[in-house]
């Protein structure tokens, strides 16, 4: 008796040891048209086997590219497609380059950033001084969870930085929302969403 540990290894196990003694089968056909034929058998059986992946795209390119990696890329056909090449199958893929966004104050984000350019561009006054507090409020929960004490005078010199010296809060009398008093609030907000979720059940 033979057992699957003496046998050779399976290249892609995923379809099994029939699947790949019917691509050792088809390498030993001499005739190329029944070599041929052979593979499209193949092909569609393998296809058969994940009947949920027909609607992936390329899923019959990928099945001929799953065939010749099975046969070690040594079946002489022609081949329907382009296939994948041995040495590209093995080769380390290339290093991915990660953005790296040009920030000042890195613990407040791009997004804080922007908005406190954004504030400049703002025409009416009331709506401006109210999303100038809003920009600030949040550099300060952004500020505090990278240091924990903070006083608004800084965040008010960090906005004036960020939006291009063009927005300058520093001799107001704006008092930002102490950071323990958002912390309640948030927490009976998510009460709240508990609550509404408990009466839904």
């Amino acid at each position: 008796m033979e057992y699957n540990t003496q046998l050779k290894k399976l290249a892609l196990p995923e379809y099994g040891r029939n699947i790949q003694n019917m691509v050792d089968y088809c390498l030993t056909i001499s005739d190329r048209d029944d070599r041929k034929r052979c593979a499209n058998t193949v092909i569609n059986i393998m296809g058969n086997m994940f009947p949920h992946l027909r609607d992936v795209n390329d899923f019959k390119h990928i099945l001929w590219d799953h065939l010749a990696i099975m046969a070690d890329f040594k079946l002489d056909i022609d081949y329907p497609y382009e296939i994948v090449r041995k040495e590209d199958l093995y080769s380390k893929p290339g290093k991915i380059e990660y953005s790296r966004p040009d920030m000042e104050y890195r613990h407040y984000g791009k997004t804080l950033e922007k908005m406190a350019k954004m504030a400049v561009d703002i025409e009416d006054p009331k709506e401006k001084e109210q999303f100038i507090l809003l920009v600030a409020t949040h550099m300060k929960k952004s500020y505090i969870q990278w240091n924990k004490d903070v006083d608004d005078q800084k965040i008010f010199i960090d906005l004036f930085d960020l939006s291009g010296r063009k927005i300058d809060i520093r001799n107001s009398n704006i008092k930002l929302p102490e950071m323990k008093d958002l912390g309640q609030r948030n927490n009976n907000n998510n009460n709240g969403g508990k609550k509404n979720q408990q009466k839904k059940k």
